[in-house]
């Protein structure tokens, strides 16, 4: 799978971004590098004047790839929900019984993420702890609607529809494949949080992993 993702390039919608930081250095580095800052510094905390000073760049430069840095936030969500989906169908392809596929994918998107050489200048482990801390602060907003509209969350919502569409494979009169598809993405990155943050909230941590309690809640509500 390392060798076919060497050779694959994650596509992010074109509007997320004013020039695509993967066609140069600088665009790599401002990927790279607000990354770590994000991830140390938090994104409300983090700005494009910052980031030129740690880059050594001017901060007009970073304009010249993004609009501001709500758009930033969209393109590294988007690229990380377009990571995990590479994963997640390589991993799924081959498995032809149902529910062996549904118990995979489960995993492949609740198990703790490590790093992919493939893509050597996005530390992916920094920016799954973005996306569990910050990627309600995509969506929330007076824009989203329209940003739907405009794509910006079609990888993600791409995601939920293959895990329905897994779900309702192995229980085809289960009434609600949408909402526990939905569940059950967005109810991993909550439960990270929760073990992070509130770990008196959540059964999950040492003793007890999200994919376990994810594998459990699925299957014996598809089960009835």
């Amino acid at each position: 799978m390392k060798h076919l993702l060497q050779t694959i390039k994650i596509e992010v919608n074109n509007k997320t971004f004013v020039k695509d930081p993967e066609s140069s250095d600088l665009g790599k580095r401002i990927v790279e590098y607000s990354i770590l800052m994000i991830h140390e510094l938090g994104f409300d905390s983090f700005t494009f004047k910052k980031l030129g000073d740690k880059i050594g760049s001017n901060e007009s430069s970073i304009y010249r790839y993004f609009e501001n840095k709500h758009k930033l936030l969209l393109y590294l969500t988007s690229w990380y929900w377009g990571w995990l989906e590479y994963q997640f169908v390589f991993a799924t392809n081959s498995i032809s019984d149902p529910s062996e596929k549904l118990q995979k994918a489960i995993e492949v998107i609740s198990k703790p993420v490590v790093l992919d050489a493939s893509f050597s200048h996005i530390n992916e482990v920094l920016l799954n702890d973005i996306i569990i801390n910050e990627y309600s602060k995509s969506y929330l907003t007076k824009e989203v609607d329209n940003e739907n509209k405009e794509g910006y969350f079609e990888i993600y919502k791409r995601m939920v529809m293959r895990i329905k569409e897994m779900i309702t494979e192995v229980s085809p009169e289960y009434p609600f494949p949408a909402s526990l598809a939905s569940t059950v993405l967005e109810g991993t990155l909550h439960q990270y949080f929760l073990v992070q943050h509130f770990p008196s909230l959540t059964d999950c941590g040492d003793e007890v992993t999200p994919t376990e309690y994810f594998t459990d809640l699925v299957f014996k509500s598809i089960d009835k």
